[in-house]
């Protein structure tokens, strides 16, 4: 089966960094997209950042665009996103979530994902 764990967040200032942590098994670690997405209370879900092991694309939703970065350590099988110089309105849950029976590339409207994580917290304080 598929399993993804989303771990890493945190109480963090303004100014601050976190890197999130999305351990996953169960697929090919080289057939894939993983996504990350957040959720503020009262917010809609949202992207946040997309790497696809098919095409090596990565893609970040504009406001953590030179903030956030997506990567992977094939050996581990973990996706990670390093969060940087973080602000209040980046407090949210966050989830990690896999497309492994869709196209595995990472969709500019950030459709179609397999199989979600458990979410991690991320706070932010003024």
């Amino acid at each position: 089966d598929v399993q993804l764990q989303a771990s890493g967040g945190g109480l963090v200032q303004a100014g601050g960094s976190l890197r999130l942590s999305c351990a996953t098994s169960g697929f090919t670690f080289d057939d894939y997209a993983i996504g990350w997405f957040r959720q503020a209370p009262g917010k809609e879900r949202e992207g946040v950042s997309c790497i696809s092991s098919v095409d090596s694309k990565t893609v970040y939703v504009d406001s953590v665009k030179g903030r956030f970065t997506i990567s992977t350590d094939n050996a581990k099988n973990t996706v990670y996103l390093q969060m940087n110089s973080l602000k209040p309105e980046d407090t949210a849950v966050y989830y990690c979530a896999a497309d492994i029976l869709g196209r595995k590339v990472c969709r500019s409207d950030w459709g179609h994902y397999d199989y979600w994580g458990q979410g991690t917290q991320v706070t932010v304080s003024s």
